[in-house]
């Protein structure tokens, strides 16, 4: 299955752009009192959401259902089937990526199944190895649980959600800082391409690589198939995205697990979650 929504991800976001530029062009030609404009509405939506997350990258969360998908996908939909006739096209766009394209990314794509999960609040951060990014060193989880930890498990470079959650990570370490609070940047990508990350960021976090997905298997956030179809250099299976926080003792102390990819904590979550436990509140 999860193949096929590597496959999905793929076709829907480039199918999203292609078949709005191209109702944009043929508004421009015919008019704006035919299909056409019912199929520009209903792939509007997805094209500006995926352009800017692919190009722009400075969106680390979204909304739960996306309700403006929905609003002016069913509409363009509708619009297509009431105005004036423009062969099928309008309709196939609308069909495919206003209304059923919206259903499909929504509550099928978006979600994450993680009944496999291994990690719980006020347990122990357990034994794992994971790999400096920076000279190759091993670090233990041993070495983790030695003051207060924000783990936060990214996908990849290649995951624009993934590179804005930790960009406001970087302009939040200050805070976390003060709390002395060690970040750690983990993805199972190579050394070369989360040092080519690491090199982005002022913040001294540090960037580690999850070889063979060791760690992430011993907590359960192995997503299989999880690197959208066409992505050159990543391996196919990646790591769910998850933040994990612990105390000076390596006890777990808040954990993310989101069960939709676009959904993710802000870093004053960190800081609060921090705050409640030194207070005991």
């Amino acid at each position: 299955m999860n193949r096929i929504k590597s496959a999905f991800i793929s076709l829907y976001s480039m199918g999203a752009i292609m078949a709005c530029l191209h109702s944009a062009v043929e508004l421009f030609v015919t008019g704006f009192s035919n299909a056409w404009l019912g199929a520009f509405i209903a792939t509007l939506p997805a094209a500006v959401f995926f352009s800017r997350v692919l190009l722009i990258k400075d969106l680390a969360r979204t909304s739960n259902n996306l309700p403006l998908f929905f609003i002016l996908g069913f509409l363009g939909f509708a619009l297509t089937l009431i105005l004036p006739s423009q062969g099928i096209m309008p309709v196939v766009y609308a069909t495919l990526i206003g209304a059923v394209g919206t259903l499909l990314y929504v509550f099928w794509y978006s979600r994450i199944d993680r009944s496999g999960a291994k990690i719980k609040v006020g347990q122990t951060l357990p034994d794992f190895t994971l790999y400096s990014s920076d000279n190759g060193a091993a670090v233990s989880s041993s070495t983790l649980r030695q003051q207060p930890a924000l783990l936060l498990f990214f996908r990849g470079n290649w995951c624009p959600l993934c590179m804005a959650q930790i960009k406001e990570i970087a302009a939040s370490y200050q805070e976390l800082n003060k709390r002395g609070v060690k970040v750690f940047l983990v993805s199972p990508q190579s050394e070369k391409q989360s040092q080519k990350l690491a090199q982005k960021f002022d913040a001294p976090m540090e960037f580690m690589v999850d070889k063979k997905l060791q760690a992430a298997q011993q907590l359960g956030l192995v997503h299989e198939n999880g690197t959208p179809m066409g992505m050159m250099g990543y391996k196919s299976d990646t790591v769910m995205p998850t933040a994990i926080l612990t105390d000076e003792k390596g006890q777990v102390i808040f954990a993310d697990l989101t069960d939709n990819y676009r959904v993710r904590p802000e870093p004053q979550t960190f800081i609060d979650m921090l705050d409640k436990h030194l207070t005991g509140a």
